[in-house]
């Protein structure tokens, strides 16, 4: 059967019954928690300028220094294939990889908000450190501070924000994550290009990540936590008084008492790590834990946004050029992200996925085709291929902007129920971060061996990972977050799954 099972309507007998009025104090807690998202934007729009910088690559990676000046304004494919180099961008995703199940310990336990300002501390740290680095050993230890600080920052902030936020609006407030990732992204590009001129550039640029950690620590000190955590933990007085606060209303008993019983189920799980093998949470595992953060990877973006310098640069832009033609392409994905917040409580995000996927392959193929002509003869490229090539990456990044950037962190961060939910998140950033780090590691070797194949690669996967959307995810727009799984008993795969084991197991069947 074709189709995603939608799901029209409520989740459950009692969404209709849940009211909400926006208030400063949710405003507040909401713009503060998304404050994590600036911490992983501004990495990853600084460090690919960083490795384009003519003085950092001096002071640490002279043989690439080298190559790229023989060859600086010549089309090669292969000026910046260095694993030590591409090591320095990857290693910090290495760590925030490990780091999330340490994460996951503390979310569940002592709540989201302390996730979040351990997360803050950590990203400081590695900032300093960086910053202030002497050698290669200093970078790479500051970068996986830094990816500790960003495996607790990307456990907590999405779980918080969607639960934080009532059920229509769910997808906007959850998408402030990415608003504030690709901010920092779009600042990150501009501190950049104010700072390649100088011999300390790099260091500010780096230096500079302490500002949005900083900010982050010191706002969530104020930062109340969620309902939906203090319920788990036990304080229900205190959840019941922060989930009037955040609603603007005291009609919130029957949100309140979903919040109470989905507790009360979350109790009852001692191994949630275990708890998501089990055959009823197999559509979690599949599309939240797995699939999704794998594939949000697997488009190329973060390849983009990583080496959009770089690439720029082997593209034959001057320095100066594709620093500026990086922070275009990260403008457009701010812009992209407004849509997105504007528009994906309305049409659903199954629409976006699946509208987006399409104008993502066509730009994936058509800079293949153009790259396989005009591409890699070692000669100067004409301004107008290399302008219809910058033109081809905005549309890419416009499309993933509104659709997997930040679709790929609000849908699983719905999908778990409160029991395995904190552990679902962790495996979903592990997810995330092994699949962000192997590309950083092997894309500018496979750019320089598979050539404009690569961006045929990307245009291929992202097709499967559309047939993935159109069969397997069920629209949850507007649903309740505690009632999320009761879509899954109504599509057309997932149903079987949804059965009681015991049930199950009368009809002669194993459970798998």
């Amino acid at each position: 059967m074709a189709g995603g099972g939608m799901v029209a309507g409520s989740g459950g007998a009692r969404a209709e019954m849940y009211e909400h009025r926006i208030t400063s104090y949710f405003v507040f807690a909401c713009i503060v928690a998304a404050l994590g998202g600036s911490l992983f934007g501004y990495d990853l729009g600084v460090s690919g300028g960083v490795t384009s910088m003519d003085y950092f690559l001096k002071e640490f990676f002279p043989k690439v220094y080298r190559r790229k000046q023989a060859h600086l304004k010549e089309t090669d494919y292969c000026k910046y294939d260095n694993q030590i180099l591409t090591l320095f961008t990857s290693s910090l995703y290495f760590a925030a990889l490990i780091s999330t199940f340490l994460a996951s310990h503390v979310t569940r336990n002592r709540g989201r908000r302390a996730s979040i300002l351990w997360g803050a501390v950590s990203f400081f740290f590695g900032a300093v450190i960086n910053a202030a680095a002497q050698n290669i050993a200093m970078l790479i230890i500051g970068r996986c501070l830094l990816g500790v600080g960003i495996g607790f920052g990307n456990q907590a902030v999405p779980l918080y924000l969607s639960e934080m936020a009532p059920a229509k609006i769910r997808g906007t407030v959850n998408q402030l994550f990415q608003l504030t990732t690709c901010l920092g992204i779009f600042i990150a590009n501009f501190i950049n290009n104010a700072t390649e001129k100088h011999s300390w550039g790099w260091r500010l640029s780096l230096g500079l990540a302490a500002v949005p950690a900083t900010l982050m620590f010191v706002g969530g000190l104020f930062l109340p936590e969620t309902p939906n955590s203090l319920v788990e933990q036990g304080r229900l007085e205190e959840g019941r008084t922060v989930l009037e606060k955040v609603r603007g209303t005291k009609n919130i008993e029957a949100e309140f008492q979903d919040l109470v019983e989905a507790s009360e189920a979350a109790k009852a799980i001692k191994h949630p790590f275990r708890n998501l093998l089990k055959r009823k949470n197999r559509p979690q595992l599949i599309i939240g834990a797995l699939g999704i953060p794998a594939f949000q990877q697997l488009t190329g973006m973060n390849s983009v946004l990583f080496y959009a310098p770089v690439i720029f640069q082997s593209l034959g832009f001057g320095s100066g050029a594709s620093l500026w033609s990086s922070t275009i392409t990260s403008g457009t994905l701010v812009v992209a992200t407004f849509i997105s917040m504007a528009f994906v409580d309305r049409f659903g995000r199954r629409a976006f996925f699946l509208e987006a996927g399409a104008e993502m392959i066509i730009c994936m193929v058509a800079v293949a085709v153009t790259l396989a002509l005009k591409f890699g003869q070692g000669v100067e490229l004409p301004k107008g291929i290399g302008i219809f090539l910058v033109i081809m990456i905005c549309l890419f990044v416009l499309a993933y902007g509104r659709s997997w950037g930040p679709l790929g962190w609000l849908v699983p961060s719905e999908l778990f129920p409160l029991e395995t939910r904190s552990a679902g998140q962790s495996i979903v950033v592990c997810v995330n971060m092994f699949f962000t780090a192997l590309v950083a590691q092997c894309f500018l070797v496979s750019l320089c061996h598979l050539r404009y194949g690569i961006f045929l690669l990307f245009a291929g996967l992202i097709v499967i990972m559309s047939c993935f959307i159109f069969f397997l995810l069920p629209e949850t727009k507007q649903v309740p977050i505690e009632e999320i799984h009761l879509l899954w008993r109504k599509h057309w795969l997932w149903k079987s799954y949804c059965e009681p084991e015991d049930q199950y197991e009368k009809k002669g069947m194993k459970p798998v």
